[in-house]
């Protein structure tokens, strides 16, 4: 990685410098990202935390949903929903809206498990903007948006 970023204002020369920064973000997120899970339960693939992590930000679903969401296989989501389950993380429910259908859930056991994990993640963020002011980190979030293809929605 450079060790002095941008200096000059050519285009290709941003452009990986650019490439390089979004590639430090990654990798440091996916570290953190496999401690996490580790945190969770350190018997668990971070795969299963990946779900977990789906669940709870978006709250109960079927198993071919998440496995979509998540761009996993359904026989590999099938397996690892069963290791949750049986740790007690994961519970089903019939579907209200299609009785033949069954919903995912976090357990109460599963949705603190996950608080738990996911706050050394959140530290190690707020700790890098903590020297931020207010503007900087608005600027950021709304740059971050825009590149996320978030912007206007």
């Amino acid at each position: 990685m450079s060790e002095n970023p941008v200096k000059t204002k050519d285009r290709a020369t941003l452009e990986l410098a650019l490439g390089e920064q979004i590639h430090a973000l990654i990798s440091a997120s996916h570290a953190l990202n496999v401690r996490s899970a580790e945190r969770f339960d350190a018997n668990l693939q971070p795969a299963a935390f990946q779900l977990v992590r789906w669940l709870y930000s978006y709250g109960p679903t079927s198993a071919a949903a998440l496995a979509e969401a998540n761009a996993m296989d359904r026989s590999s989501v099938s397996r690892l929903i069963k290791q949750l389950e049986k740790s007690g993380y994961v519970s089903k429910e019939q579907d209200p809206k299609d009785r033949r259908g069954v919903l995912l859930s976090l357990t109460e056991l599963g949705q603190q498990s996950t608080i738990a994990a996911l706050k050394e993640k959140e530290s190690a963020f707020y700790d890098r903007i903590s020297r931020w002011d207010d503007k900087e980190l608005e600027r950021f979030t709304v740059m971050l948006r825009q590149f996320n293809g978030l912007d206007g929605k």
